[in-house]
């Protein structure tokens, strides 16, 4: 089941990468990520999620980059509910070359990368926006569990004026800290 699961996964997120038959514009893509300050937890404030988080509760997003260049990531959340058993999911991340560190390829299962642009980025690394050109997924996450209502709306329009559909858009409840197992 697990590995079906995970095919499916690397399906929907390699199925269309690029802009394949998409006539917009490509969604922003930062000039420069600063990959040190980008490393850490992430808490997953809203999403247009992707299949198995689209119940996440409690979602973070960890980095860690490697020696070599690649970008170690754990996805950690909460399916359905806060009491829930924790799932955790463990993609690889590369930077595409000429990027500066702002486009990564994700890949869940070899050889398949999903299309990752950072899209946004605060300068002081306090929230960013990951988006996908196909406007299929997209991810609003902050270094704390949740932000302002004022942040939330202006976050909110930048995602809409992209050319997504807000309307999918799912806030990921967060509760902190995390009730005992």
């Amino acid at each position: 089941m697990r590995a079906i699961l995970a095919l499916l996964l690397a399906a929907s997120l390699s199925a269309c990468a690029g802009l394949g038959g998409n006539t917009m514009k490509p969604t922003p893509l930062m000039d420069s990520v600063d990959l040190q300050r980008f490393m850490g937890p992430w808490y997953v404030i809203a999403a247009i999620p992707l299949p198995p988080e689209s119940k996440a509760y409690n979602a973070i997003e960890t980095y860690t980059l490697h020696p070599d260049g690649s970008i170690k990531t754990e996805f950690r959340m909460r399916k359905g509910s806060f009491d829930a058993p924790v799932k955790i999911y463990h993609p690889t991340g590369y930077v595409v070359e000429g990027t500066n560190n702002a486009e990564w390829g994700m890949q869940f299962i070899w050889p398949f990368k999903g299309e990752y642009r950072i899209a946004f980025v605060e300068p002081d690394y306090s929230a960013t926006i990951v988006a996908r050109n196909k406007r299929d997924y997209v991810w609003l996450m902050a270094r704390t569990p949740s932000i302002s209502a004022g942040d939330y709306a202006r976050y909110e329009k930048m995602i809409a004026d992209m050319g997504y559909d807000t309307a999918k858009i799912r806030k990921v409840p967060q509760q902190w800290p995390e009730a005992a197992p």
